[in-house]
């Protein structure tokens, strides 16, 4: 069976890197003849330093589906068109925004010195910060303020993008349209009901939606209509996920 794990609030917490017994775990899995994928909103550049270095030529699927890292090697799935960058651009200038521009590794970022957003961007210095132009292809933008939210929002929806709001942080979420987690395992070959998932917020619907089993971290309302199963985000959490796998892994250990 192959087992496909968001990161962020579902194996690593507050940005801290997936732990040891987590990756011991997942170790096991693949002993018993399983297999085992990542697929987070993070591109890979910043999937790479939350996983030990052993685990850095596994099959990973960054930005929601748009990037796929496998056995090293990054491959684009998906980026905005010439005409969409256009567009995005000509509202970012009109609408005064800061944003965080994401490549298939390097990035452009306009955003202040001291955005929390700062944690989390390449942190082990991997890549580098260039200018919109210098960027090959365009696969995920973060806005980070603008100077009409709402008005933002809705000049995007009426593009052909996916739009996601964060509302809480006031940042808008940009990606290509026809490309998601599920899409791209579809891709790597794993097919409908053909892997178990764990995951932990709306980035991860259409993963639940075809997964055998699904497991939810903490609670997500539309999530929680697709999950199989949940784990509570508490203090045995970590402790609750190692339990589940061992019995995952037992169950279908004779489904390959």
């Amino acid at each position: 069976m192959r087992f496909v794990f968001d990161l962020d609030g579902t194996i690593c917490f507050r940005g801290k890197p997936v732990s040891e017994a987590l990756l011991q775990c997942f170790e096991r899995l693949e002993q018993n003849g399983h297999g085992v994928f990542f697929a987070s909103a993070r591109p890979i550049r910043d999937m790479l330093p939350v996983l030990a270095p052993r685990f850095h030529h596994h099959t990973l699927i960054g930005g929601n589906g748009v990037l796929i890292s496998k056995n090293g090697k990054i491959s684009v799935q998906r980026a905005f068109t010439e005409q969409q960058l256009a567009d995005l651009l000509a509202l970012i200038d009109s609408q005064q925004a800061t944003y965080l521009i994401d490549g298939d590794w390097d990035y452009a970022y306009t955003g202040s010195g001291h955005h929390p957003i700062l944690n989390h961007l390449d942190v082990h210095q991997l890549a580098q910060r260039r200018s919109i132009e210098e960027l090959d292809s365009i696969v995920k933008i973060l806005l980070l303020s603008m100077v009409d939210y709402d008005g933002m929002v809705q000049a995007l929806q009426s593009m052909d993008i996916v739009v996601r709001q964060h509302t809480q942080e006031h940042i808008i979420d940009i990606s290509p349209k026809h490309i998601d987690k599920w899409q791209t395992l579809h891709r790597l070959g794993i097919e409908d009901q053909g892997y178990i998932a764990f995951g932990n917020d709306a980035n991860d619907l259409t993963m639940f939606q075809h997964a055998l089993h699904s497991v939810m971290i903490g609670h997500h309302p539309q999530l929680a209509e697709l999950a199989t199963e949940s784990i509570e985000m508490d203090a045995d959490c970590e402790q609750a996920i190692i339990q589940r796998l061992n019995e995952l892994s037992e169950k279908y250990i004779t489904v390959i």
